[in-house]
């Protein structure tokens, strides 16, 4: 898989490379915008974005909107930035997640490979292809449609769907879902940015006031019809 790192500290970018390549991906580099913006344009096979958030020409979260034009890839975050507006903003953008510097490689591997798995997890025994208000799921390639359009979903917000999925007509509390996409690497899923995960997810199914998909049952979590 490539694996494509977007950080203008050299030191740390290096320092990523060699640890990823140990564990063998195919590393690309980026040390700015407009150096990763070339680098997407000319590889349509990066499976994997590592972004820091500040950079020398802008910041990573172009990047990350220039990556969500055309594709679902996984995008972890690498910030020095701690504050919850930095961290909503990121996941605003269609981020997957987000690691703190100084951050441990071993934690951020673990980020990754939890990432990837959520990326490929499938719908149990659910049929291949489930309806969801106007869309439609396939749950044997992981892809949601609108009319033949393709909705991009970040991993996180296809494995919040899946919990839906296996749980329709229930009403979930929000406990029960942070559970459901809870993992060995999951102490960074918490209730706030729960909330910008399924606002997100409710904005690209088209869940509205007069076609609701994911009902919110007050004071106890959600449904979907």
């Amino acid at each position: 898989m490539k694996v494509l790192i977007v950080e203008d500290d050299e030191i740390i970018r290096e320092g990523l490379k060699f640890a990823l390549l140990q564990e063998n991906y195919e590393v690309l580099s980026a040390a700015g915008v407009s150096e990763a913006l070339e680098q997407i344009q000319n590889c349509r096979d990066i499976g994997f974005y590592l972004l820091d958030i500040m950079l020398p020409d802008g910041d990573g979260y172009q990047v990350c909107r220039e990556i969500r034009r055309n594709s679902s890839a996984p995008i972890l975050f690498l910030t020095a930035c701690e504050d919850e507006v930095h961290t909503v903003m990121a996941l605003e953008q269609g981020a997957d997640d987000y690691i703190c510097k100084p951050f441990r490689i071993r934690e951020l591997l673990a980020r990754m490979k939890a990432i990837l798995r959520r990326t490929s997890a499938q719908g149990g025994g659910l049929e291949q292809i489930v309806q969801v208000g106007k869309n439609q799921v396939n749950l044997q390639t992981g892809r949601v449609y609108s009319d033949k359009e393709e909705i991009i979903l970040t991993a996180m917000e296809y494995k919040l769907l899946l919990i839906f999925l296996n749980h329709r007509g229930q009403t979930l509390s929000r406990s029960q879902i942070l559970e459901g996409i809870w993992d060995e690497a999951g102490d960074f899923v918490n209730d706030n940015t729960l909330s910008v995960y399924m606002k997100r997810l409710r904005k690209k199914l088209g869940d509205t006031a007069d076609g609701q998909i994911i009902r919110t049952v007050r004071g106890i979590g959600y449904r979907m019809e």
